[in-house]
C-alpha cells in the first residue's frame, strides 16, 4: 500500500461509480496541496515572507513529490504552486497507483472522455475514510490526530469530498475542521492559508483563471 499523501489524498477523492476523481479539477488542486504538506512536513519546503523555499537538493526519491520539489525551486507563493501544474500531478499520481496495482486503467467511452480508473480493493478506500471519519468524529483533542489524518480531513471539507465529509458533518463539526486545518500553520502559515482559500481556488480554476 502506497502511504504518501498525494495518493492516499486521491484515494479518498476517488468515486468508484465515477470511474475517477469526484471532481477532476477539483482533485487536481487536492492533489496539489497534498503534496505541498507532505513535502513541508518532510522538512523539504520551508516559507520566506509568504515565498516557498526549498531546503537541500536531495530528491525525495517519488517522482510525484520530486516534480513539485522542482517546480518550488522558482520561488512562488504557495497557491500558485497549488495550481501549478496540476494537471501533471493528478496523472502522475494516477499512474503511480496503477504500477501499484491499486488503480486498473481503461480507455475512455468517447473520444474526447478521460480513461475510466477503477480502485482495485475498495477496502482500501474504506479504510482510508474510516480514519478520516475517526479523525473528523473522535472526542480528543486534535494535537492527538496523527498529522496525515488531519491534513486529510482539512483538505476533503475544503475541497468538498462529500464521500469523506458530509455536508452535515461539515456544520457539525465545523470547528474541528478548522483546528485540524489550523495546524497546517505548524508547517508554514501560507501552507494554512492556501488550504483555507482552496474553495475559491476551485472556482477560479473552473472557470479558466488557475493555470495549468
Amino acid at each position: 500500500m502506497i502511504d504518501d499523501l498525494t495518493c492516499l489524498m486521491y484515494l479518498l477523492a476517488h468515486d468508484d461509480a465515477a470511474e475517477g476523481p469526484y471532481d477532476r479539477s477539483r482533485t487536481e488542486l487536492l492533489v496539489r496541496a497534498a503534496a505541498l504538506i507532505d513535502l513541508a512536513s518532510r522538512g523539504s519546503l520551508g516559507e520566506d515572507g509568504g515565498t516557498v523555499t526549498v531546503s537541500g537538493t536531495e530528491p525525495t526519491g517519488d517522482p510525484v513529490l520530486d516534480g513539485v520539489l522542482r517546480d518550488a525551486a522558482a520561488g512562488h507563493g504557495w497557491q500558485h504552486l497549488v495550481r501549478r501544474h496540476r494537471k501533471r500531478t493528478l496523472t502522475e499520481v494516477e499512474d503511480r497507483l496503477a504500477e501499484a496495482g491499486l488503480l486498473t486503467v481503461k480507455p475512455p467511452r468517447t473520444r474526447f472522455g478521460t480513461r475510466r480508473l477503477t480502485v482495485t480493493d475498495r477496502a482500501v478506500s474504506a479504510a482510508l475514510r474510516a480514519r478520516v471519519s475517526a479523525a473528523l468524529h473522535g472526542d480528543g483533542p486534535v494535537r492527538e490526530i496523527p498529522a496525515a489524518d488531519a491534513a486529510l480531513l482539512a483538505l476533503a471539507a475544503a475541497g468538498g469530498v462529500r464521500l469523506a465529509v458530509s455536508r452535515q458533518d461539515h456544520k457539525t463539526f465545523r470547528a474541528r475542521i478548522d483546528a485540524c486545518t489550523a495546524s497546517l500553520a505548524v508547517l508554514a502559515p501560507g501552507l494554512e492559508k492556501a488550504v483555507r482559500t482552496l474553495p475559491m481556488t476551485m472556482i477560479a480554476a473552473q472557470g479558466g483563471m488557475g493555470g495549468s
